[in-house]
């Protein structure tokens, strides 16, 4: 039986909670905004947890407790760490309350998980950069955090495509927390090591735009990569100085994660998985994400639900 089906949880409107990490990504803003819009057009309404300190462990713990005496109808949840928020999220499945996993898969029993191939998209981004360097050249490259499974699976991809090609050198790498500020110290770190930089691979959108104003801090040039899409991206990548971002949208994710999450509440079918397919942004095709968020369409479950992507339980 559904949630909406339990005399003691039966209540208009339907509420979703929802987690992301933290407030100075763009990309959880625009997380936040589509899972608002989904719920609005179901006539549901949502609660955001966010914590204060970016991607703060701690602070998502305090948060799931004050989720938990809310009492949501269903949670979309995305973690500040995979393996930390295991036994806090395990309180929810404990309450009786469905949650959708989405972004960061970490390992329980979800109604769904709602992401994109990370590998795939770390591939992709590496390639875009190995392209646009002819396939030779010395590259730096800046990672997520560690904690975060995205982080680590858009290195796998990066590898991939370096075992490819043996023309390009990793010079030297550091961690960027998916943050602008970290990376760009790491970019400064790795420019006043190395006299020639053909290239930055980064994790993420904010952390190339780091990476970009220590080269301009440095009166330096390089080819930049990163991932997310988010507006400044493109905006860089119409400018060229930024070669090009990979649409891993969490916009679209959240979308999904929370039309999963109300139908399952109306009692429909949801599959264990959905993978939101993510696509290279570069000069050939940015005017495509040249519209804001606020005026998106949202992504429809037919979108992802009518094909591959989809796995069922």
């Amino acid at each position: 039986m559904s949630a909406l089906g339990e005399p003691e949880r039966h209540r208009m409107p339907v509420t979703l909670a929802v987690f992301t990490k933290n407030r100075v990504n763009p990309a959880y803003a625009a997380a936040r905004l589509a899972a608002d819009r989904v719920a609005a057009e179901a006539g549901a309404r949502t609660m955001h947890y966010v914590p204060e300190t970016p991607d703060d462990v701690g602070q998502q713990k305090v948060l799931v407790g004050e989720a938990l005496a809310a009492g949501p109808d269903a949670v979309v949840f995305v973690p500040t760490d995979d393996s930390a928020m295991v036994e806090d999220v395990r309180r929810f499945e404990a309450a009786g309350i469905p949650v959708v996993n989405c972004i960061n898969r970490m390992v329980g029993r979800f109604l769904s998980f709602v992401g994109s191939d990370d590998v795939a998209v770390g591939y992709t981004a590496a390639r875009a950069l190995i392209d646009g360097l002819g396939g030779k050249g010395d590259i730096v490259v800046i990672e997520g955090s560690p904690g975060a499974p995205t982080a680590r699976d858009r290195i796998v991809g990066l590898r991939r495509a370096l075992d490819e090609s043996p023309a390009i050198k990793v010079l030297g790498s550091g961690t960027g927390a998916f943050q602008e500020q970290p990376a760009r110290l790491v970019m400064a770190r790795l420019l006043a090591q190395h006299a020639q930089i053909d290239g930055v691979w980064t994790g993420n959108d904010l952390m190339a735009f780091g990476a970009l104003d220590a080269l301009a801090d440095s009166g330096r040039r390089a080819q930049v990569v990163g991932i997310n899409g988010l507006p400044g991206a493109i905006e860089r990548i119409e400018q060229g100085t930024m070669l090009a971002s990979v649409d891993f949208s969490a916009f679209n994710i959240a979308a999904i994660a929370a039309r999963a999450a109300l139908r399952h509440l109306r009692g429909e079918p949801v599959p264990a998985q959905i993978m939101v397919p993510a696509v290279l942004i570069d000069r050939t095709n940015f005017t495509a994400w040249q519209v804001p968020f606020t005026a998106r369409p949202l992504m429809a479950w037919e979108d992802v639900a009518g094909g591959c992507n989809v796995t069922d339980k």
